[in-house]
């Protein structure tokens, strides 16, 4: 039988491009969102994906949600943690709410969902666990204290937790995508885009969502058993870690 894969955050930008890939590559696929109902029965509807709705900043609605999921499609054998949000501004204009919100999604999510999940790839013998982050969570960024330190937060969960689940037959790893072209993406003003953010790009030009996509699909193969623990940078040169 295919192996059951949940992608949180599922339905839009890079989550879309993943939960495609992932379906197209053998996997039973689970895809999660947490509030724009309209764009994720749109996405159901096209690609027979079937979408769950809970927050992953909750811990009891994520363990209602995975199991919900368990129920449908079976155990879940591969996790793409993808959920994420921003609440940009400078760090003497960030508010504790700021803070908590992409704290709660970005890092706590992590947690929440890989929890739910843990034992039953140990008892299984197999699992993948397979976290984004960003070129953000590597270098930092100027307006994104509380986003830079999630992200970077998702580093070190992955570096650590990889050491746990390596003699149980579970890989973790992080991705860290650079600026890649979602609708967040492109809607920055194109002076902006063409002035600050394609000059410091190397390659020239923005990430496409399904090279991010197929990175995931390769992490979660059976190809990859030997790699875990490590940082995937995919971002056109604009950050060598």
């Amino acid at each position: 039988m295919a192996r059951v894969a949940v992608v949180t955050g599922g339905t839009r930008g890079i989550g879309h491009a993943i939960s495609i890939a992932m379906k197209q590559a053998g996997y039973r696929v689970a895809a999660t969102y947490a509030g724009n109902d309209a764009a994720a029965q749109q996405f159901s509807a096209e690609t027979g994906i079937p979408v769950f709705k809970f927050d992953v900043g909750s811990y009891d609605a994520v363990a209602k949600g995975m199991s919900e999921i368990e129920k449908a499609l079976g155990p879940v054998d591969v996790l793409v943690n993808n959920a994420g949000i921003t609440k940009d501004t400078p760090f003497h204009k960030m508010t504790k709410a700021d803070w908590d919100a992409v704290i709660g999604t970005n890092l706590n999510g992590l947690f929440n969902c890989t929890r739910q999940v843990w034992e039953g790839m140990r008892t299984r013998k197999f699992g993948r666990v397979i976290n984004i982050s960003s070129i953000n969570g590597q270098k930092g960024q100027f307006g994104q204290v509380n986003y830079s330190a999630s992200k970077a937060g998702d580093i070190g969960f992955t570096k650590a937790l990889a050491q746990e689940g390596a003699r149980a037959g579970i890989t973790v790893n992080v991705i860290c995508p650079g600026y890649i072209a979602t609708e967040m993406v492109k809607a920055v003003p194109k002076e902006v885009l063409e002035k600050a953010i394609l000059p410091n790009i190397p390659v020239g030009r923005l990430g496409e969502p399904d090279e991010i996509a197929r990175c995931v699909v390769f992490l979660a193969s059976d190809d990859a058993g030997f790699i875990t623990g490590s940082t995937l940078t995919a971002n056109g040169g604009q950050y060598i870690a």
